[in-house]
């Protein structure tokens, strides 16, 4: 997956096996298949970006909030990253949150 020069993603910590009570739901808030999703958690890979800044900001910044708040309430551990200009960094889900805020400029 290539990933833009300033996002955020959410990996899963781990390789679980969810069945489909945990995947289609995650499949409805990020739009990607339960394939994909498989992939990338047995991969290591972000279930979700979102690019910053971008044309589709306003659509990606929603979903990984709600993928975010829907793996949290589920108990499923995951990481936070910041990518900075090609550069990846585990931030925490405040600094996150802190970042969207940010990027939606002021209130």
């Amino acid at each position: 997956m290539t990933t833009p020069d300033n996002a955020l993603s959410l990996t899963i910590v781990g390789t679980p096996d969810f069945g489909s009570d945990v995947l289609k739901p995650l499949y409805r808030i990020t739009g990607r298949s339960a394939v994909e999703l498989r992939d990338a958690i047995r991969g290591g890979e972000p279930v979700y970006t979102a690019a910053l800044f971008g044309n589709d900001h306003l659509q990606v910044v929603p979903r990984l909030e709600k993928t975010a708040a829907y793996l949290e309430g589920i108990g499923v551990a995951f990481t936070v990253h910041e990518w900075a200009d090609g550069e990846r960094e585990e931030i925490s889900i405040e600094v996150m949150r802190q970042i969207i805020g940010s990027a939606a400029g002021p209130a």
